[in-house]
């Protein structure tokens, strides 16, 4: 089979099951059934079905698109993928409509293929595959952590290798730069299954680096940092962040929305901080091996208004 037909294990298994597979001029039913040298193999890859979900004219910013795979800086409070609670007006919605005819398939079915999310309310940019090919290849980057990953965060404190309280975090510690490594195991939360946990038994390696950006206030109340993945766990920045005493401004799940110090920041900062209504993370460097031509891609992109808004309201003076 030529690499070039991108067709996975399951997808095969799913073909020899419909009869798609002649060896040597037989049908092929035993999905074990090996082909000796020099045997003909033919496979007949039928035209792909249309995706149940329901295609939606939604405007898309489209960082960058070609024949396979389509870049997307998404905005906060768009969720990627529909479900049972968000059943339309997602991303996957509006792709189907943008690229309609375009998309070649994806194990068979005409959608786009979504190796990597991002939070309903976390905005920045996203790579989605348009055909087989770019969808098993990407996929394989992020498999083997290859893919290059940035965000910008607005946090509780300064993450600093100065504070003694750090030396006291298990996971944490700190590189040359100033750099704060966390490496923990995270797992689905004891109590609350909608919730990631940091774990030392069991779960999944889990690994993030962050460096100061910019401080506010006095003596360090809050910081813009960039905070960049080794690996990428459902919600990592977010529960390594509130693990080490620093959660995301604004976050509702993992205590972004404790109290401002009211002497350390103006007025005007408190309140914006407090009334901040997401947390505060931003997608806003993608870097990634074209999957289909090899060519290196890298994308950036700035930070959307709101959060641009907080942080010129975090550099308010102090009175």
């Amino acid at each position: 089979m030529p690499a070039e037909a991108a067709l996975s294990r399951t997808r095969l298994a799913r073909l020899i099951a419909d009869g798609a597979v002649r060896l040597d001029g037989a049908v092929v039913t035993d999905p074990k059934a090996r082909a000796e040298p020099g045997a003909t193999v033919e496979i007949a890859v039928g035209i792909a079905e249309d995706s149940h979900i329901a295609p939606e004219a939604i405007a898309l910013d489209v960082v960058h698109e070609d024949a396979d795979l389509i870049v997307i800086d998404k905005p906060a409070g768009m969720v990627v993928h529909p479900a049972p609670g968000t059943p339309a007006g997602t991303l996957v919605n509006a792709l189907l409509a943008h690229c309609g005819s375009d998309l070649s398939g994806v194990g068979g079915v005409r959608r786009p293929g979504i190796v990597h999310r991002i939070d309903k309310d976390t905005s920045g940019l996203l790579v989605v595959a348009k055909s087989d090919a770019a969808h098993h290849g990407l996929a394989a980057q992020f498999e083997a952590h290859s893919v290059e990953r940035y965000y910008n965060a607005a946090v509780h404190g300064v993450p600093d290798a100065n504070d003694p309280r750090l030396r006291g975090v298990r996971g944490a510690r700190f590189e040359p730069g100033n750099i704060l490594m966390l490496a923990t195991q995270l797992a689905r939360h004891r109590t609350d299954r909608q919730k990631q946990a940091v774990v030392f038994q069991g779960g999944r390696h889990a690994v993030t680096r962050v460096r100061t950006i910019e401080t506010f206030g006095s003596p360090g109340a809050a910081a813009l940092v960039e905070c960049w993945l080794e690996t990428g766990r459902t919600h990592q920045i977010r529960v390594h962040m509130a693990h080490a005493g620093h959660g995301l401004i604004g976050d509702p799940v993992y205590g972004g929305r404790r109290k401002m110090p009211l002497r350390a920041l103006a007025p005007e900062a408190i309140a914006a901080a407090m009334a901040f209504p997401r947390q505060a993370l931003h997608a806003a460097v993608l870097g990634f091996v074209h999957p289909v031509t090899g060519a290196d891609m890298r994308f950036t992109s700035p930070l959307p208004d709101d959060m641009q808004a907080l942080l010129a309201a975090l550099r308010a003076p102090v009175q």
